[in-house]
């Protein structure tokens, strides 16, 4: 709860929430690995607290009917609850951890972090910035303008010291702004493609959300043999949905039509 509560803050700092993040698998770690015993003592206030009904630990599990006759190991309650339960949702909990924030993507956010304006650009860091670009964005720069765009941000924290306006900047759609406004972008145009490509990240990573969740809505059992061409036609019609309800009928009768001569008119 605390882990989910202040990253969904908007101003939480990304590393800081990047350090929750790792603190957070460590504890839930240190709870499969050390606190069982302390959980399953609190399991047992809580039920005594409440009247309800504690199961004998040390006792043999029994399965459920429908299992019970292929059940070989003979377990107690105990080791039920500790193996099958206890450590199961816990490693469900790592695994949408881990997949979530890997060790690339919390890279990748502690790099964008020094891009930051923040406290009269306390974090912005030349080499770190530089890294940034050279690990996630070689397709976008050269590398003639990876070592021009070391010399930019070198000038840029510069200026940025000296104008009152740059040094008060609070985030960096301010300051993609300002220098869109001021005609900056055209001296320090490297850096402004850069500040752009890390601005688009919570979209990107939104959108490729949204794709996995509407595939499931998309792909069900009955349509499990549905072609790639297909069902990422029907995905891009789902996900944007608010856009496919601009174009009328007509202009896609008319689209197609015009794609090449047809036997069959299809005037309605």
């Amino acid at each position: 709860m605390f882990f989910v509560k202040h990253c969904k803050k908007k101003s939480q700092d990304i590393v800081n929430a990047v350090k929750l993040v790792s603190t957070t698998k460590s504890l839930i770690q240190n709870l499969r690995e050390d606190r069982w015993e302390r959980f399953l003592e609190e399991v047992n206030l809580f039920c005594q607290k409440h009247d309800i009904l504690i199961p004998e630990m040390d006792a043999m599990y029994i399965a459920r009917k429908g299992r019970a006759r292929h059940q070989q190991d003979q377990i107690t309650v105990e080791r039920h609850f500790r193996i099958n339960i206890f450590y199961v949702a816990i490693d469900k909990q790592l695994h949408e951890l881990n997949s979530r924030f890997s060790d690339r993507a919390l890279e990748l956010l502690t790099l964008t972090s020094v891009l930051e304006p923040k406290n009269g650009y306390k974090n912005f860091d030349c080499d770190q910035i530089c890294t940034l670009v050279e690990k996630f964005y070689p397709s976008d720069f050269t590398s003639q303008e990876m070592v021009h765009l070391r010399y930019q941000l070198q000038h840029f924290i510069r200026e940025a010291q000296n104008d009152g306006k740059l040094r008060n900047m609070s985030n960096l759609q301010d300051l993609c702004q300002y220098l869109a406004e001021t005609g900056k972008l055209d001296v320090y145009f490297l850096f402004d493609r850069l500040i752009r490509l890390v601005l688009t990240l919570p979209v990107s990573t939104a959108t490729s959300e949204r794709a996995f969740s509407a595939m499931k809505l998309m792909k069900t059992r009955l349509r499990n043999k549905m072609d790639d061409k297909f069902l990422a036609d029907s995905l891009v019609i789902y996900i944007e949905r608010e856009i496919s309800k601009s174009f009328s009928l007509d202009a896609i009768i008319d689209d197609f039509k015009s794609v090449k001569d047809r036997r069959v008119l299809f005037d309605l």
